[in-house]
């Protein structure tokens, strides 16, 4: 078993308006099947437990690109868009943040009578996964969601959620049952964040005498931290900074989507009357979808698919973001019904963008122009912020502009 990575986040409270909501369940519901469609399901626990994919995917679905509520967030759109269709889709999503997460054994245990997996095993492999980032794991972060996803076959991949008052940061750890050895030598392959001095970790080979040894248990530290493999730990400001992003990436699919022929991606995407911002949306879609690992290492730069809910980079375009949700819907469906030339056009879409990248030079001043732009055509693409009833729109447009004055 691997624990894949982890990542630091600000603590960032509040609740995701309903028409956000509601947003990110259908979009985030669509994406998931697009994935089982093109690789299966045992790519959805390998995407969920990347902490750069992950928060490159909450960020494409409007969240606030760098804080620790898109756990809670997009696991709750997750849960909300596949629980009903589980039988269907094969994949079963338990737990939530606190009272919910106590739910979790039950609901495995239910799991397990309707799909003949070993329940009392999974309750098993849950709560260790908690107890050891909880307690064997001592970092100072407290664990106050879990999330349980496991498929048909019995693979699973937990996503939980660790406080610490101190720092003000909020760190989250994903697991994969993936060549599952031992739970108390070496589970992990990260557990580290920013070096916070030496911590107790009691499930690193090097303690395998503080094991043996409970009286010493508070004197045996490891010798050293274990490797990290895919971490990040995003910065303490809320606006969206050039520094943020991938601009030669992100420039590529600008240019792409608003500077060539429009009916050529008509042509394309076999969708008359489809614009070049709602393209732009699709192209960063496509990647969470189709690209590789190497491509989420800016998660910032997916929020400039469908902006984020407090307005950072900009307020979400809901016309956009229901453009986006009908697409992908439709490509879905006809797939599923063998005909995946619109399918194989959106996935088109993520090559053409990788390709533009290869010629493309980013200029940087060119930054403050794209939210610029954003800001200007929020009302045309009826964009919202969870200020809609507080702010006016300048004083929105400032919240994020402020820095280039």
């Amino acid at each position: 078993m691997s624990k894949t990575g982890h990542a630091d986040l600000p603590l960032h409270y509040g609740r995701v308006p309903t028409w956000l909501a509601n947003r990110m369940s259908l979009l985030g519901g669509a994406i998931v099947e697009s994935i089982i469609l093109e690789y299966g399901r045992p790519e959805i626990l390998k995407r969920i437990s990347d902490p750069l994919w992950f928060q490159s995917f909450g960020a494409v679905l409007g969240m606030d690109w760098h804080s620790s509520g898109i756990t809670t967030s997009v696991m709750g759109a997750l849960k909300k868009a596949i629980n009903p269709r589980s039988k269907e889709l094969g994949i079963y999503i338990c737990g939530g943040r606190g009272r919910h997460s106590r739910k979790t054994p039950v609901e495995l245990l239910n799991i397990g009578d309707q799909t003949g997996l070993d329940g009392a095993q999974l309750v098993r492999c849950s709560r260790l996964s908690a107890k050891i980032d909880n307690t064997s794991i001592q970092d100072g972060f407290q664990i106050y969601l879990h999330n349980f996803l496991v498929t048909e076959d019995g693979d699973w991949a937990v996503v939980q959620q660790g406080m610490n008052d101190h720092s003000g940061m909020a760190r989250r750890y994903h697991w994969h049952s993936k060549a599952l050895e031992s739970f108390i030598v070496n589970p992990h392959t990260s557990v580290c964040g920013t070096n916070q001095g030496a911590i107790l970790n009691l499930i690193h080979e090097d303690a395998t005498k503080t094991q043996e040894g409970v009286l010493n248990i508070a004197t045996e530290h490891p010798d050293r931290m274990i490797n990290e493999i895919r971490k990040i730990r995003m910065p303490s400001h809320h606006d969206v900074r050039a520094k943020d992003i991938n601009l030669k990436r992100l420039g590529a699919v600008i240019a792409l989507a608003h500077d060539t022929d429009t009916s050529d991606f008509e042509s394309l995407l076999l969708t008359q009357g489809l614009g070049p911002r709602t393209l732009q949306s699709l192209v960063l879609v496509s990647e969470v979808i189709y690209g590789t690992q190497s491509r989420f290492e800016d998660p910032a730069r997916f929020s400039f698919a469908h902006g984020g809910k407090d307005g950072h980079p900009f307020p979400v375009p809901t016309k956009v973001y229901d453009e986006t949700i009908d697409f992908l819907n439709s490509a879905v469906s006809k797939a599923k019904l063998g005909h995946t030339d619109k399918q194989k056009a959106f996935k088109k879409l993520h090559n053409m963008a990788r390709n533009a990248e290869e010629a493309f030079v980013p200029d940087p001043s060119r930054y403050d122009h794209w939210i610029t732009k954003e800001w200007e055509d929020s009302k045309k693409y009826r964009g919202r912020t969870v200020f809609d009833d507080q702010f006016n729109s300048k004083q929105k447009k400032e919240m994020q502009l402020s820095l280039f004055g």
